[in-house]
């Protein structure tokens, strides 16, 4: 029975949520599969990804071939590097600790990568919101100094109504 690697479509519609299943090649996209490996969500920035590694790994040394995409979430994730370290142990090319080292080494220095994408999301985020702020600061004040102009306006124009009705008496009166 030929084994894939694949994503399984979940979600509504726009919406994507995938699980990471191996499956049988002949069975259905959305239809039966051996084993959940992990889920994949395309809908966060940086995308979620949860995989069971060694679930995979043992998948992949039975034989298991994942699909272009699935094998790029397994190597993003770091499950392809430790396929191929195990096939360097059973080789004798370096022993379990080294492997297991050099495995660990690479997720830590994966996990820096991830964490500094989205230190410069968020600080991304926040600049644009500071930056809205401010140009909606700068909006209220020109709406308040647009009315305070039209305010003195009005009392200047009630001013001089005053000061003519006030003219206006004298001369009446002086008639």
């Amino acid at each position: 029975m030929p084994v894939k690697i694949r994503l399984q479509r979940h979600g509504k519609k726009g919406k994507p949520f995938y699980w990471i299943v191996a499956a049988d090649a002949r069975a259905k996209r959305d239809g039966k599969y051996l084993e959940k490996l992990g889920i994949y969500n395309p809908n966060t920035n940086p995308a979620t990804i949860e995989l069971d590694v060694d679930g995979a790994v043992t998948w992949l040394q039975n034989g298991a071939q994942p699909t272009d995409t699935a094998k790029a979430i397994l190597s993003y994730k770091g499950a392809l590097l430790k396929n191929h370290l195990a096939g360097g142990v059973r080789k004798g090319a370096l022993t379990e600790e080294q492997a297991e080292e050099k495995f660990n080494a690479w997720v830590e220095e994966k996990a820096a990568k991830v964490t500094a994408k989205s230190d410069g999301l968020a600080k991304a985020e926040a600049d644009a919101k500071a930056k809205a702020l401010e140009a909606e600061k700068a909006v209220n004040d020109a709406r308040v100094a647009a009315a305070a102009e039209a305010e003195a306006e009005a009392k200047a124009a009630e001013e001089a109504a005053n000061a003519e009705a006030t003219a206006e008496e004298t001369a009446n009166e002086e008639e």
